[in-house]
């Protein structure tokens, strides 16, 4: 990790006769830098895998003057998708393309230094455009936050194998908290994230249906409902609050398309009715996961077989998700609806689907 002075003298770099210069004043604290064609070449290898956008994507929230970062995360079929939403100071119309463009950064006394270096708003965009199949800004305003989708197929850009398990963590001589074991997958991105923006930004990792919970929880908990009454279009709210304008499933439904989040109208009766609680931030998951750690290793159940099947979790999501279009033929013919989610217990040669049935909703 850089000390201060690097970021001292970066900046004083980028001002300097013949060295990076401010090309154009964008507007809205953006700017565009004036660098060599080699330098923007080499700008597509600043992404190496998935783990690096997420990290990218959070700085950039974080840079905007983000407190509430949200992530819903999922894998289809070779492709995984990734969803950023954030209570930052949000991106103007004319800006939402640019924004990707190469060299396009905030302005240069907004840049900060933390553990992977010196950063600005926006300076990453270019590079994962370059890396991906998609990145847009799916919703946006002048100080109402962000919602960004970027889409990426991981036989071009890899990603861990395991993308279940989170990581474990411990406290250094100075009593900071940071990850110790564990895969330097998606979660341990933003666990070491949330580490190093303790006090900063609460992020929360989730599927979009826990993400989109967690969003409608938190934006009750926010808004003043008397003030909805007077709002038009939840356009006009920040996008982490646009939630709390639904009055039924259809209202859900929309309004979470509109920031990038597709789900079905079971599910969105199930938020609205409250059967799925929201998320823990990323910190607090850890925080409470070290206290609950006993100073006693556990007792190690050596008549247990340990050469059980392990199928990863976006896999069973996904298989999930087919088991339930699967379903919703015969559910037609019979007049059948599914309570929940298909039930899936994986044991050492067995795979078991259970379909609970609810009544049918008139």
């Amino acid at each position: 990790m850089a000390d201060g002075n690097d970021l001292i003298s970066f900046i004083a770099s980028m001002s300097g006769e013949g060295n990076l210069r401010v090309e154009e004043n964008l507007g809205d604290g953006f700017v565009r830098l004036r660098v060599s064609e080699a330098e923007r070449r080499q700008a597509k290898h600043d992404i190496q895998q998935v783990e690096d956008i997420v990290v990218e994507m959070l700085r950039n929230a974080r840079d905007a003057g983000a407190r509430s970062i949200y992530i819903a995360t999922g894998k289809e079929e070779g492709v995984r998708t990734l969803l950023f939403i954030d209570d930052g100071s949000g991106v103007p119309e004319e800006m939402r393309e640019r924004i990707f463009d190469a060299r396009v950064t905030s302005k240069l006394e907004s840049m900060k230094m933390d553990r992977w270096g010196v950063h600005g708003r926006g300076m990453a965009l270019f590079s994962i455009r370059q890396n991906t199949l998609s990145s847009e800004v799916v919703a946006s305003g002048l100080k109402l936050g962000s919602a960004f989708r970027v889409t990426v197929d991981t036989d071009a850009l890899p990603e861990r194998a395991d993308q279940s398990t989170w990581p474990q963590t411990a406290k250094d001589e100075e009593g900071a908290l940071s990850c110790v074991r564990g895969p330097h997958n998606i979660a341990r991105a933003v666990c070491e994230f949330a580490c190093e923006e303790l006090h900063g930004c609460d992020v929360y990792l989730g599927s979009p249906t826990e993400i989109a919970a967690t969003l409608y929880a938190h934006s009750l908990a926010r808004v003043d409902t008397t003030r909805l009454l007077f709002i038009d279009s939840e356009d006009r709210l920040p996008v982490v609050d646009r939630l709390a304008c639904a009055s039924d499933a259809v209202e859900f439904i929309r309004i979470a398309a509109s920031m990038g989040i597709d789900i079905s109208e079971r599910t969105a009766h199930r938020i609205l009715g409250s059967s799925i609680a929201p998320l823990r931030s990323a910190a607090s998951r850890l925080l409470r996961e070290k206290s609950d750690t006993p100073n006693a290793p556990a007792q190690v159940d050596l008549s247990r077989d340990r050469r059980g099947l392990k199928i990863a979790e976006d896999d069973l999501a996904a298989f999930s998700r087919s088991m339930e279009r699967e379903f919703s033929d015969l559910a037609s013919r019979y007049y059948l609806t599914l309570a929940r989610d298909p039930k899936i217990r994986v044991t050492r040669d067995r795979i078991t689907v259970t379909f609970d049935i609810g009544k049918e909703e008139t």
